[in-house]
């Protein structure tokens, strides 16, 4: 209670301080129109500009209320049906979260991944780690089209694909979720599949969980022991019960709401059109820009904004 009252202490402050810093700078720029002085109002632009960006941080600050927002985030990429032109868009789009990370200075590690039978990724789980990693990645939560012309199509034709994302927090400790039992896990051992040495190829290191009351499995075979990637799978584990008690706690309240709650993958929350015109249109919020090769490169910022200022507006504080 006293640690969330001295957050809400020096929020209040920052807003105060934007506030006095507005106000000088309107003052500021009826002295330099009524001087006519050029050169103020030049610097009075960059401290325009200054001001706008710290408004832009705190207002997207206000927009992380959920409980878990300020966690880490683990992000599962799976392939849909399309064979190779699939498990490559699963591969684009695994670039597309690295790179978005490495603008944010967020660390990343991968903690599973399964490689097509061509090129590309049939699955891959990463950790991203930063404050508000899973407040910005939430709302990349579902499944993304891509159409475009394939490189793998010796007749240049026209492809459309999909890839499902799934966003967890991952679990600061074991608080949050618990101590899961033994006799409610089924361990499983095996050997880890693609490229990683002679060590991958000799050993049962990888690893799989799965939460037999539930159902839930999750897997590891990325790290060079079997300890290490049992704790790798239990991370996600973990996640992974989290994020089915806050699903279930959103049917619920869709359901209060008279909302339609659909299961699975859905229809596309976003379209990335390559061809025949360039477009990257996200279908929850209308946003879109034809600066696809900029947004595959990892700039996601006003997709994800758009998106959490729709949620924040159309459901009750604190859920995610």
């Amino acid at each position: 209670m006293l640690r969330e009252a001295e957050s809400l202490r020096d929020e209040l402050t920052s807003w105060n301080d934007l506030l006095k810093r507005a106000d000088d700078l309107r003052e500021l720029a009826e002295m330099a129109q009524s001087a006519n002085d050029t050169d103020m109002t030049a610097g009075l632009e960059t401290e325009f500009s200054a001001l706008q960006s710290d408004y832009d941080r705190m207002r997207t600050a206000l927009l992380f209320s959920g409980p878990y927002d300020e966690h880490a985030a683990i992000i599962t990429i799976t392939a849909g049906a399309g064979g190779t032109e699939a498990t490559d868009w699963a591969e684009m789009l695994l670039r597309m979260y690295l790179r978005w990370a490495e603008r944010h200075r967020f660390s990343t590690e991968i903690l599973d991944q399964l490689e097509g039978e061509a090129a590309g990724l049939k699955s891959v789980t990463v950790g991203v780690h930063g404050r508000y990693g899973y407040g910005y990645l939430r709302a990349e939560r579902g499944v993304h089209r891509l159409v475009r012309i394939s490189p793998y199509d010796s007749q240049k034709r026209r492809h459309t694909t999909f890839a499902l994302v799934e966003v967890l927090p991952e679990v600061a400790d074991d608080t949050e979720v618990g101590e899961i039992p033994e006799d409610e896990l089924r361990i499983e051992t095996f050997r880890s599949q693609g490229a990683g040495g002679q060590h991958v190829n000799k050993t049962d290191s990888a690893v799989r969980l799965t939460h037999i009351p539930t159902g839930i499995t999750a897997q590891s075979q990325n790290e060079r022991s079997q300890h290490q990637n049992r704790e790798s799978a239990m991370k996600i584990l973990k996640a992974r019960l989290l994020e089915r008690n806050l699903q279930e706690r959103e049917k619920e309240l869709a359901v209060l709401r008279g909302e339609h709650v659909e299961a699975g993958w859905g229809n596309q929350i976003r379209s990335y059109v390559l061809h025949p015109y360039q477009m990257v249109k996200d279908h929850r919020t209308e946003h879109e820009t034809s600066a696809t090769n900029e947004v595959l490169d990892g700039d996601l910022d006003a997709f994800m904004k758009a998106e959490l200022e729709r949620v924040a507006t159309t459901q009750p504080a604190g859920v995610v």
